[in-house]
């Protein structure tokens, strides 16, 4: 038994909206896909089962490929964790009070390294609220000093 266009639109369709579910923005390729199959069996019925699931595979990795490198040009170039250079120097504001030997919360008002509150670390005691300039990466901490 061969699967109908109407048996891909709907599984198209089901994989599409599984990227509700399933945030990774990865699952709706496969989706249009199966859209794809759909329209090519509405347009000339009769592929079997092994033309369809290969033209399914095809038209799945086409859309991935054309997704990285047509519309995020930039993507597979970034490298999260590896420019602390940029980050030192930046200005954030202290939400968590930090001392010596206790960690604390500092938000920046745009993402540093990803993301804009980090866990910090600190060689003097510093009281929430106040101004703190990043001085060094240390794993996924940030030390920083009072500004």
């Amino acid at each position: 038994m061969n699967p109908e266009w109407w048996h891909w639109a709907i599984a198209g369709l089901l994989l599409i909206l599984a990227e509700l579910a399933i945030p990774a923005f990865f699952i709706i390729w496969f989706g249009f896909g199966g859209l794809v199959v759909a329209g090519v069996l509405l347009a000339a019925p009769g592929l079997s089962l092994t033309a369809q699931l290969a033209l399914w595979t095809v038209a799945s990795l086409v859309m991935v490929s054309l997704w990285f490198r047509v519309f995020k040009p930039g993507l597979h170039k970034t490298r999260i964790g590896t420019a602390d250079g940029e980050v030192i120097g930046e200005i954030g504001l202290l939400v968590g009070a930090v001392a010596p030997f206790s960690r604390g919360k500092v938000r920046f008002q745009r993402p540093v390294l990803g993301a804009e509150e980090w866990v910090c670390l600190s060689e003097a005691a510093i009281p929430a609220g106040e101004r703190v300039r990043v001085v060094a990466v240390q794993g996924s901490f940030l030390k920083v000093t009072k500004a």
